[in-house]
């Protein structure tokens, strides 16, 4: 089973989403979860029945089922955004499920939603961040605060994202690692642009962050993983 994912930016507020993804699968099966630092809002379409949930951070790769003729959709959240009533901190390495009436619409802070779709996630987070319920990341301006000590910016980073800014920068790197191995970049160049020790560094971080190894990665042969993207030019962003 191979998973084709298609993905956006969106034209809404930066400081609450990062990215929108959508792919469907054709068999029932597994796939490998990569880690990850931020929040997702998962939408898996199945026949007869609608599923959807928010993902937290996760601190590692992990295996997860794959319904057959599903379609899913993801909305993946800015680093810090934060998703009421469930901040990232309560759901590192967890996930909380929304209920969903009959009628299709599923229910945030007890309010009744249009299930959101590819085509209008944009005017379903305008709608969220109106109401109070999906909050931009309060990052940015607490890093620029030269007053504060390095422990203090430390404790305000992991009490928003739920991750210590070193296992961010840890998963971000291995997840970098990753898709120039899926380009087709050697290792060797891989462990020098990203600032790996050396071979056996990079083979940790690809199996605790991403699953595999290098030599699984790129391949015709290559495991099915959940989404990786990268589209800022400079490795490891």
């Amino acid at each position: 089973m191979a998973l084709r994912f298609e993905h956006r930016p969106t034209e809404t507020d930066a400081r609450l989403v990062d990215r929108v993804w959508r792919t469907t699968s054709d068999a029932e099966a597994t796939m490998t979860s990569v880690a990850r630092t931020c929040c997702h809002l998962i939408v898996t379409r199945t026949p007869g029945r609608l599923l959807v949930s928010l993902r937290g951070p996760e601190t590692r790769a992990t295996t997860a089922p794959v319904p057959p003729d599903a379609e899913f959709l993801g909305i993946r959240l800015t680093l810090g955004a934060v998703f009421r009533p469930h901040p990232a901190t309560s759901i590192v390495d967890s996930h909380v499920s929304f209920p969903v009436t009959h009628s299709g619409q599923v229910v945030i802070g007890g309010t009744e939603w249009e299930t959101p779709t590819y085509e209008n996630v944009e005017q379903f987070v305008r709608r969220l961040r109106d109401a109070g319920l999906l909050v931009p990341s309060r990052l940015a301006g607490a890093e620029l605060d030269r007053h504060r000590s390095t422990r203090t910016h430390q404790r305000h980073h992991r009490a928003v994202t739920g991750l210590s800014q070193t296992a961010v920068a840890q998963i971000d790197r291995a997840n970098a690692a990753a898709t120039m191995l899926r380009d087709g970049l050697d290792w060797r160049t891989v462990v020098d642009t990203l600032g790996y020790f050396d071979q056996a560094h990079l083979a940790h971080a690809l199996r605790r962050f991403v699953g595999h190894t290098a030599g699984g990665l790129g391949t015709a042969d290559e495991p099915t993983m959940s989404f990786l993207y990268k589209t800022d030019p400079r490795p490891g962003s």
